[in-house]
């Protein structure tokens, strides 16, 4: 790998730590599966505190990492993807609870 590429890595590396942090530090989402209305406040939540996040990325990324985040088009966009994802996931899988005997 030559520089460029450990640069690369680091960066997502760093990106993913900020955005698994802070969002475990403020969890908006389902922990299961829930109805269509509470799932688009969830996710309308969700999709803000992503855009957040990422605008805080877009500010912090350039001055520790290689990453560099352009205009709102991209904050959006990624926030969307992010937080599609999310609510995805929270759907696909289903909390269940293991009955102790």
């Amino acid at each position: 790998m030559g520089a460029e590429t450990v640069d690369v890595l680091l960066s997502v590396m760093i990106t993913t730590m900020v955005m698994v942090v802070l969002t475990q530090l403020v969890f908006i989402g389902p922990s299961g599966r829930v109805p269509v209305r509470m799932l688009l406040v969830f996710g309308g939540l969700g999709f803000l505190q992503d855009a957040l996040i990422w605008w805080l990325l877009s500010w912090l990324a350039p001055k520790i990492s290689a990453m560099h985040v352009e205009g709102w088009g991209t904050i959006l966009l990624a926030a969307l993807l992010t937080r599609t994802a999310v609510v995805a996931a929270s759907q696909l899988t289903s909390r269940t609870e293991i009955a102790a005997d």
